[in-house]
C-alpha cells in the first residue's frame, strides 16, 4: 500500500501546462541539453582554433560573436563550455541527489541514536559557508572537471539529505507504512518501495533548484582560476578571459554571462512551476 500518486502527477501535470513560464524555462532547458549533447559538432571552429588577424574582432558574418583575445571563435567556444558546463552540473547535481537521499532516508527511518550522529555530520558541512568549502576542497583535489565535480558533490548532498530525511520522518508515520511494516516487510523494501517513491516530487523540485547552483558554483571557481583548465572552456573560464576586457571588447564577456543568466534563470522558473504544481493544496482536481 502507498500514497495514491498517481493521481497527484497527472493533476500536477495539468497545472503546470498552464503555467507558461515554467514552459517557457523548460523549452531553454531543452534546447541548452541538446546544444550541449550535438552544439560541437555544428560549432564552425574547435575550442582552441585562432585567427590571428582579428584579435578582438567585432561579431560578423565570420565570427558571429566575435573572437577573444587569442582570436578564438566566441560562438564555438561558447557551444563547448556548454557541454562542459551543463555536464558539470548535472553529474553534479545526481551524484548529490542520489548520495543525499541515501543518507537522508537512512538516517531519518533508522531515527534515534543513528539519526542524531549522522545529522550532526551534516550540521557541520552545512555551517560552512559554501563557496569558501568548495574553494578549500579544489585546492586540495586539484583543477578539472572531475576535481571540480568531487568537490562540488561534496557539499551539495548534505541540503538533500536534510530534506529527504524529513519527509522519510512524516512517511514513516503514515498508516501504509505502518501496514507494510504489520505484513513482515523488510526495512529495505520499505524504504525503497513504499518511502522513497512518495519524496519523488520534492526531490525534482530540488534537483531543478540544484542545477543552476552548481552552474553558478563551477562558474565561479573558473572565474577565478580554480575549476576548468583552460584552453578547455566553460562558462565560467569564458566570463574571465572577458571581465578585464569589459571596456573596450564587452561582447567578450556578454554572451557567456547571459548564457549562465539566462541558464539560471530558467531553471528557477522551471522550479517554481514543478513546486506548485507538485502541491496538492495548490493543485487544481480538475
Amino acid at each position: 500500500m502507498a500514497l495514491r500518486t498517481g493521481g497527484l502527477w497527472a493533476r500536477a501535470w495539468r497545472a503546470l501546462r498552464r503555467d507558461p513560464m515554467a514552459l517557457a524555462g523548460g523549452a531553454f532547458i531543452s534546447t541548452m541539453i541538446i546544444v550541449a549533447l550535438f552544439g560541437p559538432w555544428f560549432a564552425p571552429y574547435s575550442y582552441g582554433d585562432q585567427d590571428i588577424s582579428s584579435l578582438l574582432a567585432a561579431p560578423s558574418a565570420t565570427h558571429i560573436l566575435g573572437t577573444d583575445a587569442l582570436g578564438q571563435d566566441i560562438f564555438s567556444r561558447l557551444l563547448w563550455g556548454t557541454r562542459v558546463s551543463m555536464t558539470v552540473a548535472v553529474v553534479t547535481s545526481l551524484v548529490a541527489l542520489i548520495f543525499g537521499t541515501a543518507y537522508g532516508a537512512f538516517s531519518g527511518y533508522m531515527g534515534g541514536r543513528a539519526d542524531t550522529g549522522m545529522m550532526r555530520v551534516v550540521d557541520v558541512i552545512y555551517g560552512f559557508p559554501d563557496l569558501l568549502l568548495i574553494i578549500l576542497l579544489t585546492v586540495v583535489i586539484g583543477r578539472g572537471m572531475a576535481a571540480v565535480v568531487v568537490a562540488l558533490s561534496l557539499v551539495s548532498w548534505v541540503s538533500v539529505a536534510r530534506l529527504v530525511r524529513g519527509e522519510v520522518l512524516r512517511l514513516k508515520e503514515l498508516d501504509f507504512v505502518r501496514a507494510a511494516r504489520s505484513l513482515g516487510a523488510g526495512h529495505a523494501a520499505i524504504i525503497i518501495r513504499h518511502i522513497l517513491p512518495n519524496t519523488l516530487g520534492p526531490l525534482l523540485v530540488t534537483l531543478t533548484f540544484r542545477i543552476p547552483s552548481v552552474i553558478l558554483a563551477e562558474s565561479t571557481l573558473s572565474f577565478i582560476g580554480l575549476g576548468i583548465e583552460p584552453p578547455k572552456p566553460s562558462w565560467g573560464n569564458l566570463a574571465n578571459d572577458g571581465w578585464v576586457l569589459i571596456r573596450f571588447s564587452p561582447h567578450v564577456i556578454i554572451f557567456p554571462t547571459l548564457a549562465i543568466a539566462l541558464t539560471m534563470l530558467a531553471f528557477n522558473y522551471l522550479g517554481d512551476g514543478l513546486r506548485d504544481a507538485l502541491d496538492p493544496k495548490q493543485v487544481p482536481k480538475a
